[in-house]
């Protein structure tokens, strides 16, 4: 048995520690399961700190004890039920058949186990050998109504971590309808913590936002049938006091690419309430008698090292632990997307120049955009229809990938299996897969349509479809895209009284389709997309190594979506690419190397007609290409550190440091050029102290290579190219940001350890 998990049973605490963590919780008096403590670990804990009793007024008691300071209104517990004494937010709504909704859980069992546990139809972090985890799994009871609830808390051994989930057994005779039923729930005592979230937009997304916590109830949430744009799965509560390198930090992520809700109550004590998973806006499951329901993981993450500790404890445990691609430690290719090159205005004879300048220029694969397919020129119609278009490829796709193979680069396609357009043949022939409340017109966005992936037969159709092309086996790249959110949420599988259970069934559905697929082809690299960062979460890490980070490639509005990204997910996750100037979102005008500066600092890629370069600029593009490859092992792997905001100023910083500490890329941008500028310095973090570091030519032209560098543009020269400093100099005194007079310029300092 491993030594993760310790059972006092002679004061009832649980104990569940690594070498940095640990969580307690304890069984109290009635039965109710009180939380104690989870941060820095605890060796040994002395049975001192259980909740104080104090009679408060208006907060109930529990039945038949005499001792009126133990109340569900204050008391800090595990999982809450409804209706009985704990007015604040509850973990759990049932309606029972009475019509009632009162529920009182109290221990019944527990038992550990080795490992950890998957869960059905979820995606779940996993362990490869059980001694690396162990998981606890307490039972809870309602004796009237014989529901159980099975609390699971998975450590593990090598991350500073705890995986939180429920599953909800209906043990009665009658049906019962959950009306919530959250993943996790968290009482913390005495702490005045601050939240950060992952707030955003289409091409606009996770932005840092940092906000006091006030009394009264704070809900950040997702409707929109995704994860989103708009507010990132994802929440952290930190002390006022911690940045990004000191401080308590903790993080909940919750895998799950749906509706979500993370909601906060700052009760009259002062005390704080967290509740993480399902949003119960339109939601219910009914729970026949002998069912289960499983709720969604959450990964809570503890770091007394700031922000930085917190995302590179998020990194390892979605690396290893989550990610289950048999490319999650391979390099990701450098690809070129023909998106904004053509759009839907191509032909393989128009493709085949590209692939040949990527060739030139040393790119790795070739991936076709959307409008393969059916008849689609224009987003308007053959969303559905997944089969080749032949007027723009006569020997079909296969003969134009044979020609990528050729020129030795790897072909990816573009898929969006979850909509379907109206003028589409699936839509005559099955005008019931789209998502629709009869009666009602469906709503439209981008002219498009959504299937009921909670149907077996839609997702049946689907899977048919895509496995015939893939079948073929000259696809190497899937992008997995998804360019509008959920309406007119109904399904014609479900009566009318378990409508709300559509939205979750259509997120299981594509869990199913993409756990069919993803198995069925597993040497197939998938990306995630929608619209860009639309569900970019931990749930789809699971079945998709890498995702499209936004679809905005403007490098300064990336250095606050990279920025905020990395608060949680690793940077092999993150896709970047180069894009043209004036740039399609923003219509800024960027120099070349500051695009390939942000790109390189992700899974780097190209998104424009290489054809329509100048020499000057393949030339500088071909050196991009060179560089990437020598430093990706360290970006896309090695240890990552934020260093600067963008949000503070006009500075950005970041750096990547290797597991040896032997290399490290420094990145650095300057926003706006001032006649009169205020000279600053970039430290440095993680190094060797003892060791020497020569700056190293990552170009030819030496730190900067793009396209319109010249001496004059600087009022003060970066470091130079062949400069040895010590680790300690790196990181206690740093290094003079150079000033340069032009707006939007970045840096890459490449530095290695001197034997």
């Amino acid at each position: 048995m491993s030594d993760l998990i310790r059972f006092d049973s002679e004061n009832k605490v649980f104990h569940l520690s690594n070498n940095n963590i640990s969580y307690l919780l304890s069984i109290d008096d009635g039965g109710l399961v009180s939380h104690l403590y989870f941060g820095k670990k605890v060796k040994r804990y002395h049975n001192h700190l259980s909740y104080p009793r104090i009679d408060r007024g208006f907060s109930g008691n529990v039945l038949d004890n005499l001792d009126r300071g133990l109340s569900k209104d204050t008391l800090p517990q595990e999982y809450s039920g409804s209706d009985s004494g704990d007015y604040r937010q509850t973990a759990l709504i049932i309606k029972h058949g009475d019509g009632s909704r009162s529920n009182a859980f109290v221990f019944k069992d527990y038992h550990i186990q080795d490992g950890k546990p998957g869960l059905s139809g979820l995606p779940a972090s996993f362990v490869q050998d059980k001694a690396e985890a162990q998981t606890l799994v307490i039972t809870l009871e309602d004796k009237v109504s014989q529901v159980e609830l099975d609390l699971l808390y998975s450590i593990f051994r090598d991350c500073d971590l705890v995986a939180r989930s429920v599953q909800v057994r209906n043990q009665g005779s009658q049906s019962i309808m959950l009306e919530k039923v959250v993943s996790l729930q968290l009482d913390f005592v005495a702490k005045d913590f601050e939240t950060i979230t992952l707030p955003g937009a289409h091409a606009n997304e996770r932005h840092m936002e940092r906000q006091s916590v006030g009394y009264g109830l704070q809900r950040f949430a997702s409707r929109r049938g995704t994860s989103s744009h708009q507010m990132n799965p994802f929440l952290a509560l930190v002390d006022k006091k911690t940045d990004e390198f000191v401080g308590d930090a903790y993080g909940f992520s919750l895998v799950y690419s749906g509706n979500h809700a993370f909601e906060l109550e700052k009760d009259q004590l002062a005390q704080l309430r967290l509740l993480v998973g399902i949003n119960h806006e339109n939601f219910e499951w009914e729970l026949g008698a002998g069912d289960a329901f499983q709720t969604p993981e959450v990964l809570m993450v503890y770091s007394n090292q700031g922000l930085n500790g917190m995302s590179q404890e998020f990194h390892k445990v979605i690396g290893q632990h989550l990610v289950r691609s048999q490319f999650k430690y391979q390099e990701r290719p450098i690809l070129v997307n023909n998106w904004e090159a053509t759009y839907f205005d191509f032909t393989e004879e128009k493709l085949r120049p590209i692939v040949d300048e990527a060739k030139q220029l040393g790119i790795e694969m070739f991936v076709l955009d959307d409008g393969w397919f059916g008849h689609r020129n224009n987003d308007q119609s053959s969303l559905g229809d997944w089969f080749i278009n032949h007027e723009k490829f006569p020997q079909g796709v296969k003969g134009f990938a044979d020609y990528v193979h050729q020129q030795g680069l790897k072909f990816g396609l573009w898929f969006e299996p979850e909509m379907i357009s109206m003028d589409s043949d699936l839509f005559r022939n099955h005008p019931d897969y789209l998502m629709q409340v009869p009666g009602r017109q469906p709503s439209p966005s981008r002219s498009q349509f959504v299937l009921d992936m909670g149907r077996q037969e839609v997702r049946d159709n689907i899977f048919n479809q895509v496995k015939d092309i893939l079948d073929q086996g000259y696809i190497d790249y899937i992008k997995w895209d998804m360019n509008r959110h959920l309406s007119d949420i109904y399904s014609l599988d479900l009566p009318a009284h378990r409508q709300g259970e559509t939205s979750h069934r259509y997120v299981l559905g594509v869990y199913d389709l993409l756990e069919r697929i993803t198995s069925a082809y597993p040497q197939i690299l998938f990306e995630g997309c929608s619209g860009g960062g639309g569900r970019f979460d931990a749930g789809w890490a699971y079945y998709m190594p890498q995702s499209w980070a936004s679809d905005n490639t403007d490098a300064i509005s990336r250095l606050t979506i990279q920025y905020g990204t990395s608060l949680v997910y690793p940077i092999s996750m993150m896709t970047s690419h180069v894009s043209a100037v004036p740039n399609h979102q923003t219509g800024r005008i960027t120099p070349l190397d500051t695009r390939a500066h942000v790109a390189m600092s992700g899974v780097l890629g190209y998104e424009l007609d290489l054809t329509s370069m100048s020499d000057e600029e393949k030339e500088a593009v071909r050196e991009e290409v060179e560089a990437y490859k020598a430093i990706r092992p360290l970006v896309q792997y090695g240890k990552f550190y934020r260093l600067k905001s963008p949000s503070d100023g006009n500075a950005t910083a970041w750096q990547f440091v290797s597991e040896d500490k032997t290399e490290t890329l420094l990145f650095t941008a300057q926003t706006l050029a001032g006649a009169q500028p205020l000279l600053t310095i970039t430290k440095m973090v993680g190094l060797n102290p003892d060791a020497d570091y020569e700056h190293v030519a990552l170009f030819k032209e030496g730190e900067d290579q793009g396209v319109g560098y010249f001496t004059s543009i600087y009022a003060s020269r970066p470091l130079e190219v062949g400069a040895v400093l010590s680790g300690d100099e790196l990181m206690n005194m740093g290094i003079y940001d150079p000033v340069v007079r032009r707006d939007f310029v970045t840096h890459l300092y490449y530095f290695k350890m001197k034997k």
